[in-house]
């Protein structure tokens, strides 16, 4: 497995402090992030998942706790839109340059807005995808210029 990914490079680019962590992916697992978790020994909530979206039609990025779902409601309002939904596979993976399963939220081929779970950044350090299937990047959470709202429902 490659350590080396668009993810990591643009981590390494802004100065970033990051751990990475490898994992036997399970492609047949109901959740990959809690699938990730428990492959990894860490609790849930510190394992963030990357899901793409589209509000009123534009692409977005929600990241939160692998053991959350997302309110499509909530995820509308983080982004002054009307209306959320998840977007494709094919969309998401043609817009990213990621596979499923592998979708970071750094180093993405077209540049979106992202918006966080605040109940993320509270903790020391948080696993977000590497940019492949069964590659984790431990950091300290990120605060992005972008909304850091509750998102989930659990």
């Amino acid at each position: 497995m490659s350590k080396t990914t668009p993810a990591t490079l643009a981590l390494r680019k802004l100065g970033c402090a990051f751990r990475l962590h490898t994992y036997v992916y399970d492609s047949s697992a109901e959740s990959i992030g809690l699938q990730a978790a428990e492959a990894l020994g860490v609790e849930p909530g510190r394992v963030l998942k990357t899901l793409m979206a589209e509000v009123d039609g534009k692409p977005v990025c929600a990241v939160v706790p692998s053991d959350c779902e997302v309110s499509m409601k909530r995820l509308a309002a983080a982004f002054d839109g009307k209306a959320a939904n998840m977007m494709r596979p094919a969309d998401a993976e043609r817009l990213t340059g990621y596979h499923v399963g592998g979708i970071s939220p750094f180093g993405q081929k077209k540049r979106v807005p992202v918006a966080i779970e605040q109940a993320a950044l509270r903790h020391l350090t948080v696993f977000v995808n590497g940019g492949q299937r069964g590659l984790q990047i431990e950091s300290t959470p990120m605060t992005p210029p972008s909304p850091r709202v509750r998102l989930h429902t659990r």
